[in-house]
């Protein structure tokens, strides 16, 4: 049996044990039910390891098959593009504080949009950026009352 096939699985499954972990560790609150804080983590947390069980499960029922969920970098430029995308995330990660919501969602979603599309497609790239940023913004800030940064 190959066991590289079990590497996501278990990695899942020992975030969800430790994320359940940390919930049971929440405070309890000092307003109305002392443990209404943890219901909705508790219930993300179960469902994660419920999820994590189900997958390796599959994977055991499956052995008999080729893995072959590594293939796909072997193809340098679709690596390339996964490796720019995770640059792009953590740079979005890191302006969002400083620049807020709204800038920092149009650039990273037109920089995601021009890497996918490319510079052809330009006005459309930039339309569904701004148009999708500025929808999302007024939707929690202004509709929902949602502070955004």
């Amino acid at each position: 049996m190959e066991t590289i096939r079990f590497i996501v699985p278990s990695i899942i499954l020992l975030i969800s044990v430790i994320y359940l972990i940390l919930t049971f560790n929440l405070p309890e609150s000092k307003v109305g039910n002392p443990t209404a804080a943890m219901n909705y983590p508790l219930l993300i947390g179960f469902s994660l390891l419920g999820l994590s069980v189900l997958y390796i499960l599959s994977e055991i029922k499956d052995k008999k098959k080729t893995f072959t969920a590594f293939k796909i970098f072997a193809d340098k430029e679709l690596t390339i593009k996964v490796i720019v995308v995770l640059v792009f995330c953590l740079g979005y990660t890191l302006l969002f504080e400083r620049i807020g919501f709204l800038i920092s969602t149009v650039l990273f979603l037109g920089a995601l949009l021009f890497l996918i599309n490319g510079r052809r497609k330009w006005l459309m790239n930039i339309t569904v950026a701004v148009l999708f940023s500025f929808i999302s913004w007024y939707t929690f800030a202004e509709l929902l009352s949602v502070s955004l940064p």
